[in-house]
């Protein structure tokens, strides 16, 4: 029998981490967040609300991944804690619709920056460049963890140096008559100021979504016990780092008004730098959302495969090809499905965020709270890493979860409700799977 092979080191996992929040979300949703808040030092906020959040979670699934080092990540933390169903139930919406999902997203993303160089590319023909990018990733992802190891690594430095490069710009070319920066309090505050920011939230946590993709595979990491919550600690300050000091160049290059009602930042910012600008960092973007969907190809259906091999899915997609050692039947079964969400929404990229976010951070609170659950539950199992802060940053990442689901649920139904209804036809799936098991 075929197994996983531990490979992964803390570098490799950190680049995963990294790697799957650094994806088209910087480049593509400061318009929405400045459209929410339209106010400089708001917008600032909360990009740190949200690095605030991610390391908060962080912190707390540290002691989650030092106790169950296996593959499967948040799957095994909810089973753990609340039973068989919480587990299938994440599983289930993994893989219709967060992790799907954001391949969905991801894909049109890279095809919207592919327009740039061929621009009377129609809707149809976009929506086959991001079919295709899929496929092939998922291709090449099958080939085995090295592989997939190398490619988050090229990429994932790559695009560090791509953010880098805009930041560089931002602070070397501001230009005072340009740009007048306006750090002031005083004026463009929305009048429902915590549903403002809450709103805006959808595409930052969106953006800085994807650090636990590291725990997804820690049955193939060296050290698994302390590698995992190192990387996802890690990953998380870099990102945060990276897009606070990036919205910054951001706001130095374009005002503000500009940056709510730009689809490519990024590029817009670089254009005023050389006229080559926005093409040179549309190549760039384009790297960077190429290197993303290669992960989320890779990790997501480790979870798929830990949940098959546990008996809570259907047996085929616990199977490890014996040549390439990966769960090849679950990656295929995943990038099915990522096609149908994709042809659903049509490439509505801000549909396509909402309704991937809402059940994402939902599920990460219900998970940061089987700290509490775990400490009662099974009070002798080792740890060889405690969540810092406890009870306090668990408690305080659990709270601003269900804060931003609620919110979502109420301002954005439309693409909320979708994924409820997902969710509740896999509690029937779940009941009927285990009467047929």
């Amino acid at each position: 029998m075929s197994h996983l092979q531990k490979k992964l080191t803390l570098y490799g996992l950190t680049m995963i981490a990294v790697g799957s929040c650094i994806g088209s979300g910087i480049f593509v949703t400061p318009a929405q967040i400045a459209h929410a808040v339209p106010n400089a030092s708001l917008v600032l906020a909360v990009w740190a609300l949200g690095g605030v959040i991610a390391l908060s979670g962080a912190l707390t699934f540290s002691e989650l991944g030092g106790m169950f080092p296996g593959s499967g990540g948040v799957y095994v933390y909810l089973k753990e804690a609340y039973g068989e169903m919480a587990g299938f139930l994440y599983g289930w919406v993994i893989l219709l619709v967060i992790n799907t999902g954001a391949l969905a997203g991801l894909c049109v993303a890279f095809a919207e920056y592919m327009k740039i160089f061929v621009p009377d590319m129609g809707e149809n023909a976009k929506t086959g460049v991001a079919a295709l990018t899929m496929l092939a990733l998922t291709g090449i992802n099958i080939l085995g963890v090295n592989v997939s190891q190398g490619l988050s690594n090229f990429f994932t430095g790559l695009k560090l140096l791509s953010i880098s490069g805009i930041i560089v710009a931002g602070f070397v070319f501001y230009d005072p008559a340009r740009v007048q920066l306006d750090f002031s309090l005083a004026e463009n505050i929305p009048a429902h100021l915590p549903t403002a920011i809450l709103t805006g939230l959808i595409g930052v946590l969106f953006s800085v979504g994807g650090w636990h993709h590291a725990s997804y595979m820690a049955g193939e990491a060296i050290d698994a016990q302390r590698t995992v919550p190192r990387a996802m600690f890690l990953g998380v300050l870099i990102v945060t780092a990276m897009y606070l000091l990036i919205n910054l160049a951001y706001l130095r290059l374009l005002p503000l008004e500009t940056i709510a009602q730009s689809p490519r930042v990024a590029g817009d910012a670089m254009a005023t730098v050389a006229s080559w600008g926005g093409k040179a960092v549309a190549v760039a973007i384009a790297l960077s959302i190429f290197g993303t969907i290669s992960i989320y190809t890779m990790s997501a259906p480790r979870i798929y495969f830990a949940m098959a091999r546990d008996g809570v899915f259907f047996r085929q997609l616990a199977y490890v090809h014996p040549r390439w050692h990966t769960p090849v039947v679950a990656m295929l079964v995943q990038v099915v499905w990522a096609l149908a969400v994709l042809l659903y929404f049509r490439g509505l990229f801000d549909q396509i965020i909402t309704f991937v976010t809402f059940l994402d951070i939902a599920f990460m609170g219900l998970a940061g709270a089987a700290v509490f659950v775990l400490r009662r539950k099974q009070r002798d199992t080792p740890r060889p890493v405690q969540a810092w802060g406890y009870p306090v940053v668990p408690l305080l990442f659990v709270l601003i979860s269900a804060a931003f689901a609620v919110n979502t649920l109420l301002e954005r139904p439309g693409q909320a409700l979708p994924g409820l209804g997902l969710l509740a036809l896999g509690v029937v799936v779940f009941y009927v799977f285990k009467k047929w098991k």
